[in-house]
């Protein structure tokens, strides 16, 4: 499948980042920005049925497939949030980035209690700049627009897909040097999931505060955590 995929900056060092579900590349806007300053060409997919992306088939495996057929390999950072950190984590070893990073990712969606599928919708559908800041006061006027567009263009036939996604893809000892960045508390890594991925081999960092979107509760603390790795 043919994803659309945005590119930003000229550096000679190359950052993908991978949105998270019902988003599109534009919610990586404030990380764009910091990513540029340093010096990177940052490439921005919009997942399947997401953002501007054709519609289909909707499994993790396939996410993958397409981030194979469509991002250049070795990459000098890979980040993925929320489905976009599974998407990556199926993806990386033919992807071959120097380091990646998942933030707050869906190892275990399939575990997770959602909401009912009417909820999720309307959630979507009807969602205004006022419900999406009643949800999420920390984020910026770019931030909330973002995920007005998004939801926007997100496929809603998605959730069907996403109720029936397999238990656990909590990754085997990572094939590239990786870390695990969590919300405080995380909407999806368990405590009991991050110790067992610190034995697994990755390395895991809190982000104090900062809830499942890290990256727009607190881009100052996002950016912190990713010393060492970018």
């Amino acid at each position: 499948m043919k994803l659309h995929v945005h590119e930003e900056g000229t550096g000679d060092r190359t950052a993908i980042v991978i949105h998270g579900g019902m988003s599109d590349h534009g919610t990586w806007h404030a990380v764009t920005a910091r990513l540029v300053a340093q010096g990177y060409r940052v490439v921005a997919p919009d997942l399947r049925g997401h953002g501007r992306s054709p519609r289909g088939t909707y499994t993790p495996e396939l996410l993958a497939e397409d981030l194979v057929e469509n991002l250049p390999e070795g990459a000098d950072v890979a980040i993925g949030h929320s489905l976009g950190g599974l998407a990556l984590s199926l993806a990386v070893e033919r992807l071959r980035p120097a380091r990646a990073v998942y933030s707050d990712p869906g190892f275990l969606l399939g575990k997770m209690e959602f909401a009912t599928k009417d909820f999720m919708v309307r959630m979507v559908t009807e969602a205004t700049p006022e419900s999406i800041r009643a949800m999420n006061p920390r984020w910026s006027d770019e931030d909330i627009a973002a995920e007005e567009a998004g939801f926007g263009r997100f496929d809603i036939t998605f959730f069907d897909a996403l109720q029936n996604f397999p238990a656990d893809y909590l990754p085997v000892p990572p094939v590239r040097p990786a870390l695990v960045q969590i919300g405080d508390p995380s909407l999806t890594i368990t405590p009991q999931a991050a110790a067992e991925l610190e034995k697994r081999g990755f390395e895991v960092r809190v982000v104090p505060n900062a809830g499942h979107c890290i990256h727009r509760d607190d881009i100052d603390g996002f950016m912190r955590s990713l010393d060492g790795w970018i």
